[in-house]
């Protein structure tokens, strides 16, 4: 995964993402004051949000990533523990409460054994009864806005052009992602990103974390206590340890 240029306009592309809803939808499982690994925490704006309610760390693969994270706990006067880590190889301080691996970030491991060692890593990472909630492009928004779509944005300070097309593995799609970043001196530069994203059916993810030793506790869509019907976008898991 490339992430050194992207990391930087990275809430660009994000500016409109409901972060408080992820937020909101973590706190229906896990109680405040609890400790909370967010995995795949990005620039941590979903991280810094869930460290008003709980004794959070940050843990991401990518340590531009975590560099932005680390300036916007700053400016907001928080105290997050960062980790650079392989989501498919934990090894926190101490077992805490809740993992989260929101924003699809899960959807970034290539193929089924990665998800199946992330599933094992947060269940060792987890305290006896600990809860581990997720989020995955459902398959329909494979099959539908990711499928040959272009998307594009014209701001100020950073543009982007964003084509979605199919990969080559089933319910997989590859991003290329083009930016012009304006510079001091007037001038842009131009940054560009390949990214790819795989899902699976929700019936698999919960083959997956009952293979690991989990309880399914709900599996839902788009932010609602709704089942995942053919027009789910979005699909949450909460398992149990």
């Amino acid at each position: 995964m490339a992430y050194e240029g992207f990391a930087y306009v990275y809430d660009e592309l994000m500016k409109d993402a409901p972060y408080d809803e992820w937020v909101a939808f973590v706190r229906r499982y896990v109680q405040d004051g609890a400790t909370l690994a967010d995995v795949g925490c990005g620039t941590g704006s979903a991280t810094i949000r869930l460290a008003e309610h709980y004794d959070v760390m940050g843990i991401d693969l990518s340590e531009s990533m975590l560099e932005v994270a680390q300036e916007k706990a700053l400016e907001a006067e928080i105290e997050l523990p960062l980790w650079e880590q392989d989501m498919r190889e934990l090894e926190l301080p101490e077992p805490v409460d809740a993992v989260t691996i929101l924003c699809d970030s899960l959807c970034y491991l290539r193929d089924e054994a990665d998800v199946i060692n992330t599933f094992e890593s947060v269940y060792n990472q987890l305290k006896p009864g600990g809860l581990f909630i997720f989020d995955v492009h459902a398959p329909n928004k494979m099959q539908t806005l990711f499928n040959q779509k272009t998307y594009a944005s014209n701001g100020e300070d950073c543009s982007y052009i964003w084509f979605a097309d199919p990969g080559e593995a089933p319910l997989s799609v590859i991003h290329d992602l083009t930016f012009f970043v304006a510079l001091e001196d007037g001038t842009y530069e131009r940054i560009e990103e390949t990214h790819e994203q795989r899902t699976y059916e929700p019936g698999q993810y919960m083959q997956w974390l009952i293979g690991a030793g989990f309880h399914v506790k709900s599996v839902t869509s788009d932010f609602t206590e709704r089942a995942p019907g053919a027009d789910a976008e979005r699909i949450f898991f909460v398992a149990q340890k």
